[in-house]
């Protein structure tokens, strides 16, 4: 009997770290997420406003869970304050809505710092001389399961085509395949080979436009490398839906399908650009 009683205790020691996590997010998602937290979503991200009551509440629990699972550490002294974890974590959880998939499971801590920070990268030059260099960042993506965001940008950048958590947390996303390559986990083999197509052509369009400085709808940035061209991709898609879907169709179809939302439905369309002025019309009107 003694002998059961402690292969009883032993295997109750060895399930009891799996299934506590669980029980202790079951009992965290059956709570709502604060009226608090609910304001902060509605003031920092401008979309919350105007998307369908059920993916508002998809959202809330998402970020429930985001903010019981991930530590957030301040840096040069920034403490961290309910206002900035919760849009951190609401803006990250965009990009999962209507989506199968957990909450970020790689990630485990996100470094905020006041502004853009300084990061030390090592440059190769002629002749494969290494140089250290440093450079001004606005946030990082590590498959170690990091992420660092500068909180003045994270503030900023919604609402205006540009938003550095949607860029870095897309990594996060590039990364469960794997490695951050521009093809992210899509399910099913046969997808990739559509994907590839289309992301391939769309991004050597965006490095022509990058090597002669023409205007893009996408920043020049994601020119760089597939992996942040997917990243720069997101934020287009996000943040100027209207103008990817009319100069990048197919690449806005394929984000459709990945994402599983539709941008457009939460924001008004842009006003059309003015018309021009030509000089014979003012001289002929004198």
């Amino acid at each position: 009997m003694e002998a059961l009683t402690w292969i009883g205790l032993t295997a109750l020691l060895i399930a009891l770290p799996f299934y506590y996590p669980r029980w202790r997010l079951r009992r965290v998602l059956a709570q709502p997420l604060p009226a608090e937290a609910q304001a902060i979503l509605q003031r920092n991200i401008p979309v919350y406003r105007r998307m369908a009551p059920d993916l508002q509440q998809q959202l809330q629990r998402m970020v429930v869970q985001f903010l019981h699972q991930k530590k957030f550490i301040g840096c040069e002294g920034l403490e961290v304050s309910d206002e900035m974890a919760v849009t951190i974590a609401g803006q990250a959880c965009l990009l999962l809505l209507n989506r199968p998939s957990k909450v970020y499971p790689a990630l485990h801590t996100i470094l905020v710092y006041p502004s853009a920070f300084v990061a030390q990268r090592a440059e190769i030059g002629p002749g494969g001389v290494v140089t250290p260099g440093h450079h001004s960042m606005l946030g990082e993506s590590w498959d170690d399961g990091r992420v660092i965001l500068s909180w003045d940008d994270v503030i900023s950048g919604p609402g205006r085509g540009h938003n550095v958590v949607l860029h870095e947390f897309a990594h996060q996303l590039d990364s469960e395949s794997g490695r951050a390559n521009g093809a992210p986990y899509l399910g099913n083999p046969a997808s990739y080979r559509e994907w590839s197509e289309v992301l391939e052509r769309d991004f050597h369009n965006l490095r022509h436009s990058a090597m002669y400085r023409q205007h893009s709808v996408m920043d020049h940035y994601g020119a760089t490398n597939p992996a942040e061209f997917f990243a720069v991709a997101t934020e287009t898609f996000f943040e100027k839906p209207y103008q990817m879907a009319e100069h990048h169709a197919e690449l806005y179809a394929e984000f459709l399908k990945y994402y599983r939302v539709d941008p457009r439905a939460w924001m008004a369309p842009p006003p059309p650009p003015p018309e021009p002025a030509y000089g014979w019309e003012s001289s002929w009107s004198h």
